[in-house]
């Protein structure tokens, strides 16, 4: 009987999961908006497990903003999630100094260096990340790919706020009343993000060497990453973009659950049918703000 490791990655506004051999690879995955209904969520991805693997004993652990509730149902172990993703880089990174990963309400940093590991996250307000973009997108009147296709043809950079979407919509509104180039406010944008970044985590520590770029908002926006490049001065070299970054916290979260005993899939299902039944949206946990506008799907790759 094969043994396999899961992790749940349950976030302000999507959810993923991460199985792995007994290789540490990447085996199965899916990624998807939960619209505040995690439960549900949950339950689905074990149900997804439970088809394709429901013979094999497994090692579980879930982490993120909408997990605690999770774990405590399915009587599982709780990861943070900084904790988690630093667990990944690890494993699979070789040389990182940095790592950047930007979520659907909040942002973490890690450092790497001979000192030891300095690790920094933000989470009391969305500003600068994924559900920051959405604001900016509707507000610009496009999807969020469209807002990534816009940045590639900018020409100036204008100031905008990023700590709270309210203050960078009175800066964007007057650049698009006065007729300011959209692909110029578009990649503003952008910048206004690594600008936050930076002076929000960093807190004056320099950025350097080789950074890995990782979670949602970075995987898929393509010239949010060039910004971080440029305002960086990282050479092409120093950009780190691993195969699947978007599922860095799962998969951390399944290679930390492996300190736990492995149980069988259909117990561990059984145990927790109730609660996944229950399909509630979980109040106070989850802030149902809209999510990121990328497509849902479910992958079978290796990492």
């Amino acid at each position: 009987m094969s043994l396999l490791h899961v992790g749940l990655d349950i976030g302000s506004t999507t959810a993923k999961v991460a199985v792995l051999d007994e290789e540490d690879r990447l085996i199965h995955s899916s990624y998807r908006r939960h619209y505040a209904d995690i439960r549900a969520t949950a339950g689905e991805f074990m149900e997804e497990i439970g088809r394709s693997y429901g013979d094999s004993l497994m090692t579980m652990a879930v982490a993120g903003s909408g997990a605690l509730s999770i774990a405590e149902g399915m009587c599982v172990p709780f990861a943070q999630e900084l904790v988690a993703c630093r667990a990944s880089v690890e494993r699979y990174l070789n040389g990182v100094d940095v790592s950047i990963e930007l979520g659907g309400e909040d942002a973490k940093l890690t450092f790497f260096d001979e000192s030891g590991i300095d690790q920094r996250m933000n989470e009391t307000c969305a500003g600068g990340t994924g559900a920051f973009l959405d604001q900016m997108a509707a507000l610009m009147g496009v999807d969020v790919s469209g807002l990534n296709e816009l940045a590639r043809g900018y020409g100036t950079i204008y100031p905008i706020a990023s700590r709270c979407g309210v203050f960078a919509k009175t800066d964007v509104q007057p650049l698009l009343n006065a007729g300011a180039a959209r692909e110029d406010i578009a990649a503003s944008i952008f910048r206004a993000i690594v600008n936050q970044t930076i002076s929000g985590l960093a807190c004056g520590r320099k950025i350097r060497g080789n950074v890995a770029f990782l979670g949602g908002p970075l995987y898929f926006f393509s010239e949010l990453r060039r910004h971080f490049a440029e305002t960086l001065n990282l050479s092409g070299e120093q950009c780190i973009f691993p195969e699947n970054p978007h599922l860095f916290v799962a998969i951390g979260a399944a290679i930390l659950g492996k300190r736990s005993g492995p149980v069988d899939i259909a117990s561990l299902y059984g145990k927790a049918e109730t609660f996944f039944s229950m399909r509630r949206p979980e109040s106070g946990s989850v802030t149902a703000h809209a999510s990121l506008s990328e497509p849902s799907h479910t992958d079978n790759t290796k990492l």
